[in-house]
C-alpha cells in the first residue's frame, strides 16, 4: 500500500530565482582530452570548482600556484616565469562547454603529507604570492601573457587550512591559523584592488559546521566544547575577526559538508540546512552582510557500493531541492572526476558512463533554466519537490527519499497540465520520459526515486 502525500504548486507565486546548486568540482577528465565535458554542457552545470585537478599535487602540471609558477624565487611579472599549458587546455575545455571555472588559488591536498609534506606550507613572501595570484587572473581575464578574455567570476584563496581539526595533522596548511588569517588578508586586499567588482575573492573552504550547536561564541551556548569546536569554529572565528579588523573583502565564503562525517541517515539530510542559515549568521554577524556562502563541496553518498542504485540519485536531488531554498548561494558536488574514488558520485570510472545521480544535475538544470521559482509545498519531509515558470513553460521536480512507494497528490495552481511530460529516474528509468498524464491528479512514486514534470502552455 502507497504512503499517502499531497503536493501543492502556485506557478503564480514567485518566491525568487533558482540559484546554481547544480555545480561540481573538476570536471570529467580523461587524461588531457575534453571529450567528455559534453556531459556538463547537457547538463547545463554553471561551475567546475577546480580544487584537486589532475590528481597528487595536481598532476605537477594543473591549476596549483606551484604549477602555474614553478620557482617562486622567479620575477612574477615576466610571462616566462610562468606555465600555463595545462592549465590553459582544461579551462578552454570548459568554456567551450559552457561551464564556468570556479578558480581555486592555493594547492592541491597532500594526503600522503605524513610521510612527508612538499607544497601545503605558507608561501615565503605573502605580498609576492599576491601578486602571483593577480598575474594568474589577468592571464585569464585581461588578455596577460598570451591569455584569455573569460571573465572568471570566482576566486577562491586555498582550501580548507583548518583541515583534520589541528595542524600538525593537516593535509592542507602547514603553518599557523594566524598566518593563513595573513595571508587571505594580504592577497584579498591586492587582487580587490587590482580587478574591484569584476572578480569575486572569496575562500576558505571551511572543513564543516558539524558542530555548530556547540558554538558558544554566537549563541551563548554552555555546553563543553570538543576537540573540533575549540580548532575548526575557533579558527573560524578568529578568522572574521581578523579580515574584520585589517579591512579585507569577502565577497564569498565557502564551506564544505560530507554525510560520512556528520550523523545523516539514508533519507535525512535536513540538518544540512542548518548549517546554511548558521553560515549566513555568521556572515552576517561579522558585518558581511552581502557576501555569498557557497557550499562548494559536499557529497551525501559516498558509499560506493550503491553508486549504481537509484537511491543514490533521489538523495542527490533532494538535497539539491532542499538547500535551494536555504540561503546558500552557489553549490558544488564533489566531484565530476573520471577515476576511483570515495568522492566520485556522477561517472562510472570503468566505462565513463554516468551513474544515476548524474542525471539529476539535468533536472536541477530545467529548473534552472527557467530562473523564477515558485512556491511548492510537500506535506512529507521525505519529499523534496521545487518548481519553476518562465512565460509559456514551467517544472516541476520531485524527489521521493522514502524507503517506500508514495501516491502524490498534486494540486498544481495557475499553469495547464493537459499536456504535461512525464520523466523518471528509478530502478526501472534513466530520465525516462514515460507517456503518462497527470489527468488523475496523482502520480504513483517508487522508493528512492526522482521525477521531472515539464508543463508547456499552447494557450
Amino acid at each position: 500500500m502507497s504512503k499517502n502525500v499531497n503536493l501543492s504548486v502556485d506557478f503564480a507565486n514567485i518566491t525568487g530565482k533558482i540559484k546554481p546548486m547544480h555545480g561540481v568540482g573538476q570536471p570529467p577528465t580523461r587524461g588531457v582530452s575534453d571529450a567528455l565535458f559534453y556531459y556538463l554542457t547537457r547538463a547545463g552545470v554553471p561551475y567546475s570548482r577546480l580544487h584537486d585537478v589532475g590528481g597528487w599535487m595536481g598532476g605537477g602540471l594543473y591549476v596549483d600556484i606551484p604549477n602555474l609558477f614553478r620557482d617562486f624565487d622567479a620575477d612574477e611579472n615576466d610571462p616566462a616565469s610562468y606555465d600555463f599549458a595545462f592549465t590553459d587546455k582544461l579551462i578552454e575545455g570548459l568554456m567551450k562547454a559552457k561551464c564556468e571555472p570556479y578558480f581555486r588559488l592555493g594547492v592541491t591536498i597532500e594526503n600522503e603529507h605524513m610521510l612527508k609534506s612538499y607544497r601545503i606550507f605558507p608561501p615565503k613572501n605573502f605580498e609576492k604570492w599576491a601578486r602571483i595570484c593577480e598575474h594568474v587572473i589577468r592571464h585569464y581575464n585581461e588578455g596577460w601573457a598570451g591569455g584569455y578574455h573569460y571573465g572568471i567570476t570566482y576566486w577562491e584563496i586555498w582550501n580548507e587550512p583548518d583541515d583534520c581539526y589541528m595542524p600538525e595533522t593537516s593535509a592542507m596548511w602547514k603553518g599557523t591559523p594566524e598566518e593563513f588569517f595573513a595571508l587571505y588578508s594580504v592577497t584579498a586586499k591586492h587582487l580587490k584592488a587590482c580587478f574591484g567588482d569584476r572578480i569575486k575573492v572569496g575562500g576558505y573552504g571551511h572543513c564543516g559546521l558539524y558542530e555548530f550547536e556547540q558554538d558558544r561564541e554566537l549563541h551563548g551556548i554552555g555546553r563543553e566544547p570538543t576537540y573540533i569546536y575549540e580548532f575548526v569554529l575557533t579558527f573560524m572565528h578568529k578568522f572574521f575577526r581578523y579580515q574584520k579588523d585589517t579591512g579585507a573583502p569577502i565577497d564569498f565564503f565557502s564551506w564544505h559538508v560530507y554525510d560520512n562525517c556528520h550523523k545523516t541517515t539514508a533519507n535525512d539530510f535536513s540538518v544540512i540546512a542548518q548549517h546554511a542559515d548558521y553560515m549566513r549568521r555568521i556572515l552576517d554577524h561579522y558585518g558581511y552582510t552581502e557576501a555569498e556562502h557557497h557550499l562548494n563541496e559536499w557529497n551525501l553518498w559516498t558509499d560506493v557500493k550503491h553508486r549504481k542504485a537509484p537511491r543514490a540519485a533521489a538523495k542527490t536531488l533532494g538535497f539539491m531541492l532542499m538547500m535551494q531554498n536555504t540561503s546558500t548561494d552557489v553549490m558544488c558536488i564533489y566531484d565530476a572526476k573520471i577515476g576511483y574514488s570515495a568522492y566520485g558520485p556522477l561517472f562510472n570510472p570503468d566505462t565513463s558512463y554516468p551513474y544515476p545521480a548524474y542525471y539529476t544535475l539535468m533536472m536541477f538544470n530545467s529548473l534552472y533554466r527557467l530562473g523564477n521559482a515558485v512556491s511548492a509545498q510537500s506535506d512529507d519531509k521525505y519529499v523534496f519537490a521545487q518548481a519553476a515558470v518562465n512565460g509559456k513553460k514551467a517544472s516541476l521536480v520531485i524527489a521521493n527519499v522514502n524507503e517506500e512507494e508514495v501516491c502524490l497528490h498534486l494540486d498544481i495552481k495557475s499553469f495547464p497540465t493537459d499536456d504535461a511530460q512525464v520523466l523518471r529516474i528509478d530502478e526501472e528509468n534513466t530520465y525516462t520520459l514515460t507517456g503518462e498524464t497527470l489527468a488523475n491528479g496523482s502520480l504513483i512514486l517508487p522508493e528512492n526515486s526522482c521525477v521531472e514534470i515539464k508543463l508547456f502552455d499552447f494557450s
